[in-house]
């Protein structure tokens, strides 16, 4: 009996193709940047999250709903990309009864977090910057990278952003008469807060940060304007930025002034 060879029809490719779409897409959606090698760590080898869990119950219960448990993967083999991928290999750390020279701790270098964050290690070597590269602080003084979104704070994004930038910002924090509402968006609206070539890591280093928000510029005789808060601002734009021409110093909120002065 003479086999016929199998045929390809078009729905088969059609459906082939978007299947192998499907896959890529879902990949690429699970991790948005590049995922290396685990920390070395001399004479260890892996344990998987289960052996952490001895003694880190509460801390692995909270992880499978971070952003960060998306690197997480099932499997004999895929021990080293759980609580691994960023602490390095378990044993030696388990043999020495929690020993903290054992195991990689993110909370005291950034070297961990920079094996995937790399866009951030370029940031903080840009001029204005918090001072992680120097050792005055760590990732995780903002960052727990257990728990959702791996921002401190509260329940919400934005309110999690304020909340833990103003652990340290006291004076921005309020409450204030008058509020920017720039700060209910969030401080990273106008800062970045890993680093900027702007000082005091502004994301734009003139007026034009503020015209973000504040600009309205409807023709007046077939000439440009800039109005803001109501005004044309073309001459006193001129005068320097918004914040250092004595005009709206007090940029987070103020307790006098709508406009926000001192």
């Amino acid at each position: 009996m003479i086999t016929k060879p199998r045929s390809w029809s078009k729905n088969t490719f059609l459906f082939g193709g978007v299947s192998l779409w499907a896959v890529l897409l879902i990949s690429c959606t699970m991790v948005d940047r590049a995922i290396v090698a685990p920390p070395h760590i001399a004479g260890a080898s892996f344990v998987g999250d289960k052996e952490c869990a001895q003694c880190h119950e509460e801390t692995v219960k909270g992880f499978e709903h971070s952003t960060h448990a998306k690197l997480k993967v099932q499997g004999e083999n895929a021990k080293g990309l759980g609580c691994e991928s960023c602490h390095g290999p378990g044993s030696t750390h388990v043999q020495a009864g929690g020993g903290m020279g054992s195991i990689v701790n993110p909370g005291k270098s950034p070297e961990a977090c920079f094996q995937c964050h790399l866009d951030k290690r370029g940031e903080f070597s840009l001029p204005n910057s918090h001072p992680v590269m120097s050792g005055k602080m760590t990732c995780t003084e903002c960052h727990d990278p257990h728990k959702g979104k791996a921002i401190k704070g509260g329940a919400g994004h934005l309110t999690s952003e304020k909340e833990t930038c103003t652990e340290c910002h006291t004076a921005q924090k309020g409450p204030f008469v008058f509020e920017h509402n720039a700060m209910r968006e969030g401080c990273t609206t106008c800062h970045n807060p890993h680093g900027t070539v702007n000082q005091k890591m502004l994301v734009q280093r003139d007026s034009n940060l503020c015209l973000k928000c504040h600009l309205q510029h409807p023709a007046v005789d077939g000439n440009a304007t800039i109005i803001a808060g109501g005004e044309d601002h073309r001459t006193r734009m001129q005068n320097g930025t918004c914040w250092v021409s004595g005009c709206h110093e007090a940029v987070h909120g103020s307790n006098v002034s709508k406009p926000l002065r001192y």
